[in-house]
């Protein structure tokens, strides 16, 4: 039923989980990079807008945003080159400089001169927490696109601790009768249960990067990180998303980034831009494009990835952002635009008055000039406490949250099915994934709604929520020639169990996120638990070939093993399959068959899951 990789290959996947840190793929072969014609901006010095796509032609190779060798005449000697980029990497190192002082680095960057410290568990990573890449959204800002933050001259900032949450309604603790002792904490720790303090001065990121001797001086791969949450609930300050271990296993610069959630980041105020919230991903990732260097990154090899309604976010940066996307590679974890069904402009706008006239500020009929800013001076406090109770829309599993993406045209639009098969994304490369048993997730949620579903109902929903979209979204970067890959998690580790397995539910290990402790390599931190050997092989296996993705986004999985995705062949990587850290390919097909075809006039069923 199962087809196993060639025997070549396992062998050579067997060498690297025996070596555990064994060889990493080549970075990307520069000699495919394409010389752009893009004229520099005469302001800002970047590439202006005639810059060709990063991805063109049937090569698809990578325009340099960052080479300095890039626009050199053709005719320069290589002595002068090598004389120009000696001077030049002289000239970064005192602007950039990053002072190593063993415990302490001083990173100089639009923000600051910003001070890490030594990670906690990988005393050889170095992380910068806090850092602010935009301004407080505050008063008149509250509810706007994001402004810049650009630190005054002289500004240090000391990256020790975490900034805020972004505000949000937290889920009250869940009170499954039927968790383990770690499938408790793991839950709450997921729907953020931790006392983290909440302000919505939060527009702020987090940085991993290994040995501060390397900080400053390398080209390493960039992984930005988008949590996930239903837009509602903060995220990247959870023990989940801790980039050290990453970080220090495959030496590449971690990000992840606070946004703005619910109310505050897709509010549906009327005459203002929509979906603040996605605009401040965007913002992060051009801070990151200006700052990473001085942090050892690489602005050419930004790589974009979420889980949830953040892998949502990855598939609607590509849409929205396709002329000029900044980054080398996309990656989903359990969802695309086709997961779920973004609010109207009038379903969102009548949410809004919802909140506004329960705070007393008027409703649809008043002047919305006057009541927006009356809600605008309202506190954060009243403001979601309002919020929480603005009616939602039933979907199959659970209430569909409900200030969250809004069709706007410019950064979530109405329909991705033509959208999809016109091609009209980003050519980049794309890797995308599920779990086996997404489902397994959102039992609890409905149990505290007091929602009952049978066996092959939750099978269902975990088919039109998860694996249709996933299939939907690699199919057709594969039918435009993007470099495209796809897998799908199948451990069910006893340790991460959020309740026992049963006939009914024998996959009760590989429900929604339970992939992310793989890729950061934190489920001891989460639960408490020992990994067994096939569970922590299986992390570094799972970092290796994110990080070979990273390195080079072309071609660095097929180095690593994989094929592209194609359907009706084997190209779909089963990861953990029987608890084995040695991954198998299949067809796509043993997960898709029940999938249903989409057109304009035949929209996928069943989304809403987030």
């Amino acid at each position: 039923m199962y087809e196993l990789m060639k025997d070549g290959f396992q062998k050579g996947m067997l060498m690297r989980l025996i070596n555990v840190l064994g060889p990493k793929a080549e970075p990307m072969d520069r000699s495919r990079m394409s010389s752009s014609s893009a004229k520099r901006d005469s302001q800002s010095g970047r590439l202006g807008s005639e810059r060709k796509h990063p991805f063109h032609n049937s090569s698809f190779a990578v325009a340099s945003l960052c080479d300095p060798l890039q626009e050199l005449p053709s005719s320069t000697t290589r002595m002068t080159i090598y004389a120009t980029v000696a001077t030049a990497l002289l000239l970064l190192s005192a602007l950039r400089s990053v002072v190593a002082t063993h415990e302490h680095p001083e990173v100089n960057s639009t923000s600051g001169l910003i001070v890490g410290h030594r990670a906690q568990n990988r005393t050889k990573t170095f992380e910068f927490l806090g850092i602010k890449y935009g301004q407080a959204p505050v008063e008149s800002l509250r509810f706007a696109a994001p402004i810049r933050y650009v630190a005054p001259a002289g500004t240090v900032y000391n990256a020790s601790s975490w900034h805020a949450n972004c505000p949000a309604n937290i889920p009250p603790e869940s009170k499954y009768p039927n968790f383990t002792g770690e499938g408790f904490a793991i839950y709450n720790q997921f729907t953020a249960h931790l006392g983290n303090p909440q302000s919505e001065d939060c527009l702020a990121l987090n940085i991993w990067t290994k040995t501060a001797s390397d900080v400053g001086a390398s080209n390493k791969p960039v992984f930005v990180f988008f949590h996930g949450g239903r837009f509602t609930i903060p995220g990247p300050h959870s023990p989940f998303y801790n980039g050290q271990y990453l970080a220090d296993t495959e030496d590449v610069v971690v990000v992840t980034v606070n946004y703005r959630l619910g109310i505050f980041g897709f509010s549906g105020v009327p005459g203002l831009e929509q979906n603040a919230g996605l605009r401040d991903q965007r913002s992060a990732v051009e801070w990151v494009r200006d700052n990473i260097a001085g942090f050892g990154g690489d602005c050419e090899r930004i790589i974009i990835l979420g889980q949830s309604a953040g892998a949502s976010s990855v598939d609607y940066y590509a849409y929205a952002h396709q002329d000029d996307p900044i980054v080398a590679g996309l990656i989903s974890h359990s969802g695309t635009a086709f997961s779920f069904i973004p609010n109207d402009v009038s379903y969102s706008q009548s949410l809004f008055y919802n909140v506004s006239a329960t705070l007393g500020c008027g409703d649809s009929i008043a002047d919305s000039a006057v009541v927006v800013e009356c809600v605008r001076r309202k506190n954060t406090t009243d403001v979601l406490a309002a919020a929480r109770f603005a009616p939602a829309l039933p979907t199959t599993a659970l209430a569909q949250a409900t200030f969250h993406p809004t069709v706007d045209n410019v950064t979530v639009f109405s329909d991705y099915v033509p959208l999809a098969k016109s091609g009209a994304f980003a050519k980049i490369p794309y890797l995308a994934g599920n779990c086996n048993y997404e489902a397994g997730f959102y039992r609890v949620g409905a149990y505290a709604a007091n929602i009952t579903l049978t066996p092959a109902q939750w099978q269902l929903f975990n088919q039109r929520a998860f694996t249709c979209p996933t299939k939907y979204a690699t199919d057709a970067r594969a039918q435009h020639g993007v470099p495209t890959w796809r897998y799908r998690y199948m451990a069910d580790w006893k340790n991460l169990r959020l309740y026992p397995a049963s006939r009914d539910y024998p996959d009760s290990g590989t429900y929604h996120g339970s992939d992310m402790d793989m890729l950061f390599g934190t489920a001891y931190d989460v639960t408490g638990r020992r990994n067994s050997l096939q569970e922590e092989l299986t992390s570094r296996y799972f970092m290796g070939a994110w990080a070979a993705f990273g390195r080079d986004p072309t071609a660095g999985l097929e180095v690593y093993g994989w094929p592209m995705s194609r359907s009706n062949t084997s190209s779909l990587v089963q990861l953990a399959y029987d608890n084995q850290a040695i991954p198998s390919i299949v067809s796509p097909d043993l997960y898709d068959s029940s999938c249903p075809p989409v057109d304009e006039n035949n929209p996928l069923p069943g989304r809403g899951a987030f």
